[in-house]
């Protein structure tokens, strides 16, 4: 059987094992039908048995049944082309075209059997023309012996009966042509959808390899999760990560709390990051962050990784799920505090030798001296002294965390202090101050640091004020907020500047063309200490227009202060 016909078998229901039988079993099987049909037929009308055996066309008859029945079992069909077995089918029309001439009273539907070598013939490899003509003209030349045995009277019915027989077979192989035909046409559109969807399924396999590549090669854990909290996708950097820090336990990466299998510190090292502040956590809750530092793994071999995470919005903008970045800071966090212990120490180190300077000058200060050795002493005093508050500076900068000690504090009065500590060097900077604060104005803070940071402030104002102005101070309650203002009217700064003016050591370059004092650690210090108070601070600057620099504190206090 061909491929063509196997497929057309498999359109059609026939059963595909029919495909990989023997050349001779299919023959066989294509023969059967017919002989149990004929078969029963004697069998059921002995007239026409006995017919049979005492009629000489009878006699041929059966014998060319049995012949074609052992010429299907005996015929090495395989030897042969696949239009060989044909031979069959036709010369079933001839036997059955003398069975009706010996028995055509006793059986007169035998030429209905006719309709079976049809079949089969219809079935095979032929051009339609071809099976069209063997369709109608094998039945009519089959029916000749059975008309031209009758009578003259009964010749023009059994004509009718020939032409008619040949006819319908002839409907029967059209209705099958037609009917392969639309098998083709089927088969050929589902080959195609097929071969289509099987494009599709390769393409989607590359990129789906492409992805899982790329996924791996970056050095970046990746962590996709769905609306429901199951994991869509981890690279093999996030696995080795969690490896690494994952805590015993029966859990595995398909589980939704597997991050709770993790052991996940703050930037301590120690403190065990609650459920709700890890980050899948976070990024399940429909979060979106940035920076996130998080520490994988017990110190001293934990791992600093910075993570961030991005909602994934579905059709209809709702939340499916999120995506979330790890990347590893480890190298970053420690050079960084490598370099505040250098920082620390070198100021440490400075601080002893310099207070030991100081206190000297003021005994030879209390000394009678000339004028210009006492002017020259007390130069070298005002220096020292300046260099010791650097010093101060660097050592609180390099310090890990502010220390903040809050209690109940009049801001007013820290208000007021600050701008008289300051009066001496806005009066030489012709500098104006003012002050717009109610008293009292009650606030939980430390008072040592928010005087500190008011000094910070206060003096950058007069500071950056080199041309003279003014500077305010102003303080209010709002809903269980304090907020202070301290506003000058000096050189200002860009907008770049502004994002930056709190970062360590930095200096917009208008202050250093402008050759005015100072290491840039006043502000970040001064955001350290609003910070430990649980507060906010920020910038409000236009370059000529002076700043304003608003301090946001808990009226009540931090909570982790408590």
């Amino acid at each position: 059987m061909s491929l063509g016909e196997q497929r057309l078998f498999r359109g059609a229901g026939v059963d595909r094992r029919l495909g990989a039988l023997h050349p001779r079993a299919r023959v066989l099987l294509s023969q059967l039908p017919l002989t149990l049909l004929f078969g029963a037929g004697l069998t059921a009308a002995p007239a026409a048995w006995s017919l049979h055996l005492a009629n000489g066309w009878g006699q041929i008859s059966l014998a060319l049944h049995a012949a074609l029945l052992l010429a299907c079992l005996l015929v090495p069909w395989q030897r042969f082309g696949p239009l060989a077995p044909l031979a069959i089918p036709v010369l079933d029309l001839a036997a059955i075209g003398l069975s009706r001439v010996a028995a055509a009273e006793e059986l007169p539907g035998l030429g209905v059997l006719s309709v079976l070598p049809v079949v089969w013939i219809a079935a095979s490899q032929l051009s339609p023309a071809v099976i069209a003509a063997v369709s109608f003209l094998g039945p009519l030349l089959a029916g000749l012996p059975w008309y031209f045995a009758a009578g003259a009277g009964d010749s023009p019915g059994r004509g009718a009966t020939v032409v008619l027989l040949a006819l319908m077979t002839l409907a029967v192989a059209l209705a099958m042509q037609f009917a392969r035909a639309q098998l083709w046409r089927q088969q050929r559109k589902v080959e195609a959808k097929e071969a289509e969807l099987q494009a599709l399924l390769a393409e989607s396999r590359e990129r789906e390899r492409l992805l899982n590549t790329i996924l791996d090669t970056v050095d970046v854990g990746i962590v996709a999760i769905g609306a429901n909290g199951r994991r869509l996708l981890t690279n093999s950097w996030q696995a080795r990560l969690e490896a690494a820090a994952a805590i015993p336990g029966p859990a595995g990466p398909a589980d939704p709390g597997w991050e709770d299998q993790l052991l996940l510190t703050g930037r301590d090292q120690t403190t065990l990051l609650p459920p709700a502040r890890r980050p899948l956590r976070r990024a399940l809750e429909g979060e979106s962050f940035a920076d996130h530092l998080v520490c994988f793994g017990e110190a001293p071999g934990s791992r600093v990784v910075s993570t961030g995470a991005r909602p994934l919005k579905n059709d209809d903008g709702g939340f499916g799920g999120a995506v979330v970045v790890y990347n590893e800071v480890t190298g970053l966090v420690n050079a960084l505090a490598a370099k505040e212990d250098v920082v620390a120490t070198v100021s440490h180190e400075f601080r002893t030798p310099l207070t030991s300077i100081i206190g000297n000058l003021d005994l030879v200060l209390g000394d009678e001296l000339p004028l210009p050795v006492l002017r020259r002493i007390e130069v070298a005093q005002r220096n020292a002294e300046r260099l010791l508050a650097l010093v101060s500076d660097l050592l609180m900068s390099a310090s890990s965390a502010v220390q903040v000690h809050p209690r109940k504090t009049d801001l007013a009065g820290l208000v007021e202090a600050s701008l008289g500590s300051a009066q001496a060097h806005a009066q030489s900077s012709r500098v104006s101050l003012a002050m717009h604060v109610p008293a009292p104005l009650w606030a939980n803070v430390d008072p040592l640091r928010i005087s500190q940071a008011l000094d910070n402030l206060v003096s950058n104002a007069i500071k950056y004020s080199p041309d003279g102005g003014a500077v305010t101070v102003s303080a209010w309650a709002d809903d269980g907020r304090v907020l202070l203002q301290v506003e000058d009217s000096g050189i200002g700064m860009t907008a770049a500047d502004a994002e930056r003016v709190f970062t360590r050591f930095f200096r917009s370059p208008a202050v250093r063309d402008g050759a005015i004092p100072g290491a840039g650690l006043g502000l970040s210090i001064t955001k350290a200490i609003v910070e430990g108070h649980g507060g906010s601070i920020t910038c409000s600057t236009l370059p000529g227009c002076g700043s304003t620099f608003t301090v946001d504190l808990p009226a009540d206090g931090h909570p982790a202060a408590f």
